[in-house]
């Protein structure tokens, strides 16, 4: 059925414009017009086209169901994009299928209801979306992997540690017998090498859970006093040992929480240690609070040390993985304590801040609150 070429005359050059290729057809499914994009994704010049069913362009075996969704189309048509959760092909003139992604809307023109399909090359998309799917199936392998050797390093790594380290501290108990005072030397070296290596094992291990959201957590009721007198009696002879001031306070009400205690104190713990190691001379405060706001509840704990301090370049590179910034300085450690501090605060609701000032020390809280919190809501465990 030949149509009048007056209204195609009339939106030719705005089709023309259009960056993908448009088809229209008429109710018997016979392209009417296209643009100059059609032709050069297709192949075809325009009088190869025309008069000829929209069938054309698409791959064989797409053909003969085509017609009756076509003609369905024309029954109720509407703006919509073609074959929804479908990979749909063009076939070009040479004979090669690509990936297309069709769009309809229809038309109402004074010659009757005509359809306008958007035609787009999907090609460089779909090449890409396959290279990502191959990427994160490789991902996917290599994350098992990486969790299976971890499984394994947990119990081949610690294993032999804990039996030097527990073999050792058995000879210097001189429990095998009199040990001279050049062995005993000796072997605590020994032992503090190996004690500094699980450290360093399980702070990999730790991060590793982390990364991957396997950590557990076991949630219940403490009093953060007895947590933090735990914690002093572990360090106070270390600090004495340097001759530092090692000072605690706490409220005479007891603060209780519901949290994790062995994340928790192994927060503690690395604040302090850290607060210890970057301070030679001076004084270390150990402060527990309880704060009260408009949202919750709970704990701040305070870590005030005279130490070494943080350049102000390098405070926000503080909580990275394997960074130490203390450059001049050289210590011992993965540069993984803070990181997993923070990380650990967060899986508990809370957060780590500071506040330092190079040469003359830190001032850092952490700050957790009385029930747990996951994804933005407070909740406790019954």
């Amino acid at each position: 059925m030949k149509q009048p070429v007056t209204f195609f005359t009339d939106i030719t050059a705005i089709l023309d414009a259009a960056p993908d290729s448009l088809v229209i057809i008429n109710d018997q499914g016979r392209i009417v017009h296209i643009n100059t994009q059609t032709e050069t994704l297709f192949g075809y010049t325009r009088e190869e086209l025309l008069e000829h069913t929209v069938e054309k362009l698409m791959p064989e075996r797409y053909r003969h169901n085509h017609v009756a969704h076509r003609d369905g189309y024309f029954e109720t048509p509407r703006i919509r994009p073609m074959g929804t959760g479908f990979d749909l092909y063009g076939l070009k003139k040479n004979g090669l299928e690509f990936p297309i992604e069709i769009s309809l809307s229809p038309l109402t023109t004074d010659i009757g209801v005509l359809t306008l399909a958007a035609v787009r090359d999907v090609t460089d998309r779909k090449r890409f979306e396959k290279a990502l799917r191959e990427k994160n199936i490789e991902l996917e392998k290599a994350s098992l992997a990486k969790d299976s050797f971890l499984a394994s390093m947990s119990h081949e790594l610690r294993t032999p540690l804990n039996a030097i380290i527990g073999f050792t501290g058995t000879m210097l108990m001189r429990l095998p017998g009199p040990i001279t005072p050049d062995q005993e030397k000796q072997l605590n070296t020994v032992r503090n090498s190996a004690n500094h290596l699980l450290s360093l094992i399980n702070d990999l291990l730790d991060l590793a859970k982390i990364e991957s959201g396997k950590v557990e957590l076991n949630f219940e009721e403490i009093v953060c006093q007895s947590m933090i007198e735990e914690v002093a009696n572990v360090f106070s002879l270390q600090a004495k040992d340097k001759g530092l001031n090692f000072t605690v306070k706490v409220p005479d009400t007891p603060l209780i929480i519901k949290t994790d205690k062995r994340a928790l104190s192994q927060i503690i713990i690395n604040l302090v240690n850290n607060a210890i190691k970057f301070t030679d001379t001076g004084s270390i405060f150990l402060e527990l609070l309880e704060y009260k706001n408009e949202e919750n509840n709970g704990i701040k704990i305070a870590i005030i040390d005279t130490g070494i301090g943080i350049r102000t370049e390098d405070q926000p590179k503080l909580f990275n993985a394997f960074e130490q910034v203390h450059s001049k300085q050289r210590v011992e450690g993965t540069g993984l304590g803070l990181h997993l501090s923070q990380k650990l605060a967060e899986l508990l609701g809370g957060n780590i801040t500071f506040q330092s000032e190079w040469g003359k020390g830190s001032h850092f809280t952490l700050q957790i609150p009385k029930s747990e919190k996951k994804n933005g809501c407070i909740y406790s465990h019954h």
